[in-house]
C-alpha cells in the first residue's frame, strides 16, 4: 500500500496545503518518512489523515467558483468501529460547505471494504447540499453492494456509469461537467 500515492497530476492546479481556505491548509508532508498505517501496512505518506485510522483521502480539487471538489480516498471506510463519516463530515465536509462546496466527488478505486453504521451523517450531508450532490466514482463492485444493502444509496449517487470513469483522462472541470451531466441525466429521471 506504501507504493500507492494520491494523485498528484493537477498539483499544478490545486494543493490543499496551500488552499486557506482548506481544513489541510500549512499541512507539511515528507516524501521518505512513512508515519500512517492502515492496520499493519504503511500507506505514502501524501494521503492526509483525517481522524480515522483506516481510511485517509486527499482532496485533488476544490473549485469554489463553481461549487464542487473531487476528493480521493484509500483504505476501509468503516462507520461500525471507527464511525469514519462522521470524521469526514465533521473535519472536512463541513469545511468545505461553509466555503459553498455543494458538490462533491468521491473516488473510491482504493476503498477496499465499507462496514455501516447508522445513516445519519449521510443524510446530513444530503440535507446540507441545497441544490448539490455527492457521487462516488470507481468504487469496487463489493463496497458498492454494501452502501447499497444499507441505504446509503439513497443520499450519494453511485454505479452504473459512476464505476467506470477513466477520471485521470480528464482535467478537473472536464471531470465534474462529465458527472454533472451524469448526475443531471440521473436525478432529471
Amino acid at each position: 500500500m506504501q507504493d500507492i500515492e494520491p494523485y498528484y497530476n493537477w498539483r499544478h492546479i490545486y494543493i490543499a496545503a496551500e488552499d486557506e481556505l482548506s481544513p489541510f491548509y500549512e499541512r507539511e508532508y515528507s516524501e521518505f518518512e512513512y508515519t500512517h498505517h492502515i492496520y499493519d501496512y504503511a500507506i505514502h505518506p501524501q494521503w492526509d489523515d483525517m481522524g480515522s485510522e483506516t481510511l485517509f483521502i486527499k482532496i485533488l480539487i476544490a473549485d469554489y467558483d463553481e461549487g464542487f471538489a473531487i476528493i480521493e480516498l484509500i483504505g476501509e471506510w468503516n462507520d461500525c468501529i471507527n464511525n469514519d463519516i462522521m470524521f469526514l463530515k465533521r473535519d472536512i465536509i463541513d469545511c468545505m460547505l461553509q466555503e459553498g462546496i455543494r458538490k462533491f466527488i468521491l473516488i473510491g478505486e482504493n476503498v477496499l471494504n465499507f462496514h455501516a453504521s447508522d445513516d445519519s451523517y449521510y443524510e446530513e450531508w444530503y440535507e446540507d447540499l441545497e441544490d448539490g450532490w455527492i457521487a462516488f466514482l470507481n468504487f469496487r463492485e463489493h463496497v458498492l453492494r454494501e452502501f447499497e444493502k444499507n441505504n446509503i444509496d439513497y443520499y450519494i449517487l453511485l454505479g452504473g456509469k459512476l464505476n467506470n470513469v477513466a477520471w485521470r483522462t480528464y482535467n478537473p472541470t472536464q471531470l465534474f461537467n462529465t458527472i454533472d451531466n451524469v448526475v443531471t441525466k440521473r436525478i432529471g429521471n
